[in-house]
């Protein structure tokens, strides 16, 4: 199956000069005359490196071969972290892939695993996960003409994000995996 350029839209996964990108950003402009021009940036489904691309009413281009499968977390091996699905089919994701991301994985997270060609890309977490500060500074109120005043902690499994002053060793915290930070804190956890 392929697409043309006028199913191009954001979010639309294609192979283009033989690679698999994702629309991140579409823009379709009709010219009083000629032909209309369809302006996208293309993020690279493994690399993530980004561009601008203009095509043209009567470009085509290749249905990746895309599947995503529902895994959960199971354990750390090395350089891979192992994910299983309900048959106990096990994937694993490189530490290089997930990033930062890695600091956000529990016992049994479930997440959404991309695979191209059969080989997992990429790996997509709840939008917001749960951690207990295990390390925080003292707040100092300092500058406050931002109007928000922030201080760096450590969360269980070790990553550090900036958050308001008033959160404290022990507190839980709710963190945004997409941008890895605070979201808010959690009154009354466990």
């Amino acid at each position: 199956m392929s697409y043309t350029s006028s199913d191009l839209r954001k979010g639309l996964k294609i192979i283009f000069e033989g690679q698999p990108y994702t629309v991140t950003e579409f823009q379709f402009t009709k010219p009083g005359k000629g032909q209309s021009i369809y302006s996208c940036r293309l993020k690279h489904l493994i690399t993530n490196n980004t561009f601008v691309k203009n095509f043209r009413e009567n470009d085509t281009f290749e249905k990746p071969d895309l599947e995503t499968k529902t895994m959960r977390f199971s354990y750390e091996d090395g350089e891979n972290y192992i994910f299983l699905d309900e048959n106990y089919e096990q994937a694993a994701v490189s530490e290089e892939m997930l990033g930062e991301r890695k600091f956000f994985l529990v016992d049994d997270i479930e997440c959404e695993i991309l695979y191209l060609d059969g080989q997992p890309i990429d790996i997509e977490l709840p939008n917001f996960i749960e951690r207990k500060v295990i390390q925080a500074e003292p707040g100092a109120r300092g500058n406050t003409a931002s109007g928000r005043v922030t201080k760096p902690v450590v969360v269980e499994g070790g990553y550090e994000l900036q958050v308001p002053i008033f959160v404290e060793d022990g507190d839980w915290i709710r963190i945004d995996t997409r941008s890895g930070e605070y979201s808010d804190r959690i009154m009354g956890h466990r």
